[in-house]
């Protein structure tokens, strides 16, 4: 249901200003609005129908204003702008509903042109909005009851229905308090009158006659001094006729009895006008102890009369139902909407004690609630069903007085219907966003489901078993669970060795052939099942029905959910359309894990094949290391390689594509390919190898990007006779590379800084560095795989790598880098981790077994290869 979107708000801004100031100028308005202002300790009625408001209408917040010179907040719930009391200029969303003639209903108030540049919609306050306004006598809007998310949301007509109902409450709720505290004024002015000898005396002497009344009780019947003829038939002349002969009979006995006089009666004045007057008062005896005289004192009460009776008024048109309680538990005001709640007429109520009229409210909560209230003096609230014949729930309020006990209730039934069918809908919700959870977080989906029984039993279920199937198609029960923990160990033993007792026509078997659900009954299986432990077990277990649902994939059945219901339990339709969503969600992480691990496995394969074994050049050991990532894509573009040039050097490469999928796997093995190409066919330096690299890339249009050192290691004849090797290096965008010298410290290097990225200009000038390194130096290529992580950044990470590689300086070549891997990333990266690392040996002669086997290319020249 939408407002008419022709209906001008906001779009019409002197409009909008001439209604402004109609609502501020109107005193009908403010004289009903400021009469009915909660005052302190009046809101809390205000806030249990924002409250309600709110819960039934599903929104965030509710609010009730009244529209005094400035709208002010007399009742909310949820997270609202403003406080009860708070006063804001007339300028937002109430105002905008109380000048429209009806509800306000927005659904998307952003996407409004109507309402979509007030403050609190563009704060983010106000996405959806429904606004009622609040009508009081002759239909003068006196304020507005509003409920609100910062969502948009669709507003139903039943919806749009409730609050107008809510909103008739809102204003019952204030006109009662209004009278309230108006009865309580009048009381009070009526003490005041009194004290202040408001209250006028008379004196009739029986004997002669003559009756004397001062000028306040003149002034009651409407005399003076000269019409009063101080005669008891003035007095009744002025009686209204229904109270002559109740008055007279009460006169009558406090004469003959010379006792107490008390009357309330009604005096018709010559002007028309009828007051009450309560009258008190006590004869006096003579001699013969017959009255002489009567003496006593009259009081007007008009004014408490009205009072109570503009508050039964109210009471009566109440939505909601009230009764009274004497301080002996009868009945003493029961109003029509009690009448019709109750279902008994107010005639067979009044008088009667509450726990006769209604025994099931003994030793129950209505019992404990209402004698709580009258003993500590303080009102209860509270929710509670009444048997048949009621049959219903009810929300009551109870407040205890000097004369009993005030009780207010609405029957909730359907409330609490909705409520409960929406606490069912939560927990489903709530269930279902578990078993997604525990899906999405592992990749090892079979692990996950084996956690299903925890979910779903007790909610779903008495017990369950899951059952997957094995690679070669046969199904295999792996979890279950039961309510019970008594039964637990039975039922584990019994899925241990079901499957074998189960015919092809069972439900399970079914339901696996099908795909489809299967519902049966326990003892139905039971006959089923072959003899054996397995139908023995099952007649212990004593399920009454049994559902079996599939776990379903992309046009497969990967396992199953049995679910089974002990006596007593019924299959509800929505449990069991619960439970197969539980299923299905299952089947597709079930799908979707084969489907990446096939996916993971193939690339990964990949990416291992192009990544060969190391040589073992002439008195130096390599070692290298590949890591795929733990999550997520697990293959990227990290590479590493070693080889030996024609002119017998070593060299060592270190590379990065851009990406973690099987396309840089992929541009990641051809641009090693190329790499290795160049600089086993030329011979050329890290930097020409780098830019002959870049330059085919241009050529090739490989349209990728990465970062890549190379290193080559060299000597001359001088250089070998001093024990000494030069590194030759060059950087395209990559981390540098780390040395430990034979002493176990890290060498500084020189400052670097890498140049630009393979795949941006082919043209850019290549630099390359030189380092000379003694024998039993060792020196560390790796990607930053190796020292990334979420919480840290590159720096912290580069530290962290220096520092285990001064701890582990000493270890073997394959020791240190298993180690660092273990160190750094836990033997699971975040990111795909590649190391190439190269330790320089002692160059004696024969060569020494620590350097390893040799194994060089056949093009190394003779007087290159190592002895």
């Amino acid at each position: 249901m939408n407002d008419s979107p022709d209906r001008p708000i906001v779009g019409d801004p002197e409009g909008a200003e001439r209604s402004v100031a109609a609502l501020r100028t109107d005193p009908e308005r403010l004289r009903q609005t400021r009469r009915l202002l909660p005052r302190d300790g009046e809101t809390v009625a205000l806030d249990r129908l924002a409250i309600l408001a709110s819960r039934l209408l599903g929104t965030s917040a509710a609010q009730v204003w009244l529209l005094d010179d400035v709208p002010v907040i007399a009742g909310a719930s949820g997270p609202a702008e403003g406080a009860v009391g708070e006063v804001s200029p007339l300028n937002e969303l109430c105002t905008v509903t109380a000048t429209g003639g009806g509800p306000l209903v927005l659904p998307d108030a952003p996407a409004d042109p109507r309402v979509r540049e007030l403050p609190s919609v563009r704060s983010g306050t106000v996405g959806s909005y429904l606004g009622m306004p609040l009508a009081g006598n002759g239909g003068t809007t006196i304020g507005v009851f509003c409920v609100f998310d910062p969502e948009p949301r669709d507003w139903s007509d039943s919806e749009v229905a409730t609050l107008r109902q809510l909103a008739v409450s809102v204003v019952t709720e204030l006109e009662l308090s209004a009278l309230v505290r108006e009865y309580e004024n009048d009381r009070i002015r009526w003490g005041l009158a009194i004290d202040a000898a408001g209250i006028g005396t008379f004196d009739w002497d029986l004997v002669g006659g003559r009756l004397s009344w001062d000028d306040r009780v003149l002034a009651m019947f409407g005399y003076d001094g000269d019409t009063f003829d101080q005669s008891i038939a003035a007095f009744t002349a002025r009686l209204h006729p229904d109270d002559r002969a109740r008055v007279a009979d009460i006169l009558q006995n406090c004469i003959t009895t010379c006792g107490e006089y008390d009357a309330e009666y009604r005096v018709v004045r010559p002007d028309g006008e009828t007051r009450w007057v309560q009258a008190r008062g006590r004869a006096v005896a003579g001699e013969d102890g017959t009255a002489v005289r009567l003496l006593g004192a009259a009081l007007d009460t008009t004014a408490v009369r009205a009072g109570e009776t503009r508050v039964t008024r109210v009471l009566e048109a109440m939505p909601a139902g009230f009764y009274s309680l004497d301080r002996d538990w009868r009945f003493t005001h029961v109003n029509a909407e009690a009448e019709r709640l109750l279902g008994t007429r107010r005639e067979e109520l009044l008088g009667r004690v509450l726990w006769k009229a209604f025994p099931a409210a003994l030793n129950s909560i209505f019992e404990e609630s209402f004698r709580t209230a009258v003993r500590t003096g303080l009102p209860v609230s509270f929710d509670a069903y009444y048997p048949a014949p009621l049959d219903g729930w009810y929300e009551l309020r109870a407040w205890p007085s000097p004369d009993g006990l005030s009780v207010y209730f609405l029957e909730v039934t359907e409330r609490r219907r909705v409520q409960v069918q929406a606490e069912r809908s939560a927990r489903r919700l709530a269930l279902l966003a578990q078993v997604s959870a525990e899906m999405a977080g592992t990749l090892d989906a079979r692990r996950a489901t084996g956690r299903l029984p925890s979910v779903v039993v007790p909610a779903l279920a008495d017990f369950c078993i899951v059952t997957l199937m094995d690679p070669d198609g046969r199904p295999r029960d792996i979890a279950s669970g039961h309510a019970d923990p008594a039964a637990r160990p039975l039922l584990e033993r019994y899925s241990a060795v079901r499957m074998d007792a189960l015919p092809a026509t069972s439900p399970v078997g079914r339901a696996l052939a099908t795909g489809e659900a299967v519902r049966a009954r326990g003892a139905a299986i039971g006959e089923l099942m072959n003899p054996g432990e397995a139908r023995e077990l099952f007649a212990l277990l004593a399920p009454e029905s049994v559902a079996v649902l599939p776990l379903r994939g992309r046009g497969r059945t990967l396992g199953l959910l049995t679910l089974y219901f002990g006596v007593g339990r019924a299959i509800e339709a929505e449990d069991l359309a619960t439970a197969q969503d539980v299923a299905d969600r299952a089947g597709l992480a079930l799908d979707n894990a084969r489907l990446y691990s096939a996916q993971q496995q193939l690339a990964e394969g990949l990416q291992r094949s192009l990544l060969t074994e190391p040589p073992e050049p002439d008195h130096a050991e390599v070692a290298v290391r590949y890591v795929p990532a733990a999550e997520a894509a697990r293959v990227g573009g990290d590479w590493y390689d070693a080889f030996m040039q024609p002119g017998g050097s070593t060299m060592l490469v270190i590379g990065d594509v851009v990406g973690h999928d099987t396309e840089a796997a992929a541009a990641m093995g051809q641009l090693r390919g190329l790499l290795r190409g160049i600089a086993t066919y030329s011979d050329a330096g890290p930097a020409e190898v780098l830019r002959g690299l870049d330059s085919s890339m241009t050529i090739l249009r490989t349209n990728t990007l990465a970062t890549a050192a190379v290193a080559r290691f060299e000597q001359t004849p001088d250089e070998l006779d001093r024990g000494v090797t030069r590194m030759r290096w060059a950087n395209a965008g990559h981390l540098p590379p780390l040395v430990i010298n034979p002493d176990g410290s890290l060498a500084e290097l020189a400052s670097w800084r890498g140049d630009l990225l393979l795949g941006v200009d082919p043209d850019v000038r290549r630099r390359e560095s030189v380092v000379s390194l003694d024998r039993g130096s060792t020196v560390l290529l790796y990607t930053d795989g190796l020292i990334e992580r979420r919480d840290a950044d590159l720096d912290q990470g580069i530290v962290r790598l220096r520092d285990a590689l001064i701890e582990l300086a000493d270890r073997p070549l394959d020791e240190l880098l298993d180690e660092l891997l273990e160190r750094l990333v836990d033997g699971r990266p975040e990111d795909d981790v590649a190391l190439v690392a190269i330790r320089l040996h002692r160059q004696d002669r024969p060569r020494p077994a620590e350097a390893g086997p040799t194994e060089v290319p056949p093009t190394v020249p003779p007087e290159r290869r190592p002895a």
